[in-house]
């Protein structure tokens, strides 16, 4: 992650705009795109294949074609807010400070996915919105993860498998590279909630009943 310092700003600007940034990440990151996207087509994604408001049940459920759409909107509620928190916070490059900010705008995102208030606090599993806030945070980790992803998913076609090793190996890589040990333990973080919110997956997994994207 490289991420300027909010030193630079006035202490009481400071405060109030990451409040601000956080709650517009937040704010972001609970649009349901996978149950607008599927109720435009007059599906209740909630009621139909594995009930989760993501990418691969509007893949199965609506179409690929709209299951890509939304992967890329859920990637983008993750991104933006984060590319703007980069962009204010972008003074310097290396300060503790700024990376906790921008740490916090990006989580606040992510949570806003998976807990979205417009779903009561149901939503999806973390997986893309964390792609889009580590594009901005760390490019070259995510194009690790994501090879690591294409592979997995390309031997089983089993999305959940791809998913839960490309995260997996996101805090391993970011390590790899060398980034600060701040940025590790936010990447760890994040596969702990990803993979906690995976727990049905993991079980449909061990018993063989998880289902094929083909």
């Amino acid at each position: 992650m490289r991420l300027g310092t909010a030193t630079d700003r006035p202490p009481l600007q400071w405060v109030p705009v990451l409040v601000a940034l956080s709650l517009l990440g937040f704010a972001c990151g609970s649009i349901p795109f996978g149950v607008l996207v599927a109720r435009s087509r007059g599906i209740d994604l909630r009621s139909v294949g594995s009930g989760n408001v993501g990418a691969t049940n509007v893949a199965r459920s609506v179409g690929k074609r709209l299951g890509v759409l939304v992967l890329v909107c859920d990637t983008a509620k993750g991104a933006v807010p984060v590319a703007l928190a980069r962009a204010w916070y972008g003074a310097s490059a290396s300060l503790d400070e700024g990376r906790f900010a921008l740490a916090v705008v990006a989580a606040a995102a992510v949570l806003g996915h998976c807990f979205t208030p417009w779903l009561r606090f149901r939503g999806g599993k973390g997986v893309a919105t964390s792609l889009g806030v580590f594009l901005v945070m760390d490019p070259a980790a995510v194009a690790i993860s994501a090879a690591i992803f294409g592979a997995s998913f390309g031997l089983t076609r089993v999305v959940a498998v791809g998913s839960l090793l490309g995260a997996l190996a996101l805090p391993f890589t970011v390590w790899f590279l060398g980034r600060e040990p701040g940025s590790v333990g936010f990447a760890a973080l994040l596969v702990v909630l990803v993979v906690a919110l995976h727990r049905d997956n993991l079980r449909r997994l061990r018993i063989g009943a998880e289902r094929r994207l083909d």
